[in-house]
């Protein structure tokens, strides 16, 4: 089921962001529109990400969570390397080395 919800969801986005951003389809929107719809994925990543760096602890387990060290070392890659599939497997290297070795 969470498959199933997480395929659809992508989906949605995907024709959202295909049918609002798409140069030659006949829709146009005005330029704070196309801007404002640049920052859905942060948005939509942060509002992944929040439960699982809070957790049921909330901000108390923050300085133990494993998931909050990967964040900030996601974050500095993302600063550091501007290319974006490299900065997500480097990314991902390091939260499973992260979690290897602390979990």
């Amino acid at each position: 089921m969470t498959w199933l919800l997480i395929f659809v969801l992508a989906g949605i986005v995907l024709l959202n962001r295909y049918v609002l951003l798409e140069p030659r389809l006949p829709i146009r929107l005005p330029s704070f529109i196309r801007q404002a719809l640049q920052y859905s994925a942060p948005c939509l990543l942060t509002a992944i990400c929040g439960p699982i760096l809070l957790g049921d602890s909330g901000l108390n387990g923050l300085s133990s969570s494993p998931y909050t060290y990967a964040a900030l070392f996601s974050i500095g890659c993302a600063w550091v390397i501007k290319n974006m599939l490299l900065s997500v497997l480097v990314s991902l290297a390091g939260f499973y080395t992260l979690l290897y070795f602390v979990g």
